[in-house]
């Protein structure tokens, strides 16, 4: 069993690995055939072009790992329609005032129930 968890890290470690270098290299080399040319900025080395890529990576698509980080709503959403009204007066009270937009409403349901 633990054999198989080393070979797993290993994999993971080597994936990973791989593929900071190639997204690093495609980076250098855009960055260095682009941008000296058009704005005149000097270019950058393996290292800053994995930094860019780091960067890039907390600014426009945030910390969160695979999946986009929204399935979090899909299980609040599943919570809230097994509670029941008292439940639901209860946390709405927990959240005050400023998250009870949905109080008046039903829960959103798919389109698809809404067909049948």
């Amino acid at each position: 069993m633990k054999r198989f968890w080393i070979f797993r890290g290993l994999k993971v470690l080597v994936i990973t690995t791989v593929a900071v270098t190639l997204f690093g290299y495609v980076v250098m080399s855009l960055w260095n055939w682009v941008v000296p040319a058009v704005t005149g900025f000097h270019s950058v080395t393996f290292v800053q072009a994995v930094a860019l890529l780091v960067l890039s990576r907390i600014l426009f698509g945030g910390l969160r790992g695979q999946g986009g980080g929204w399935h979090w709503r899909h299980r609040l959403r599943d919570r809230w329609e097994q509670m029941t009204p008292e439940q639901r007066e209860r946390f709405q009270g927990f959240l005050g005032p400023r998250h009870s937009c949905h109080t008046a409403q039903e829960p959103h349901r798919p389109a698809s129930e809404d067909a049948k």
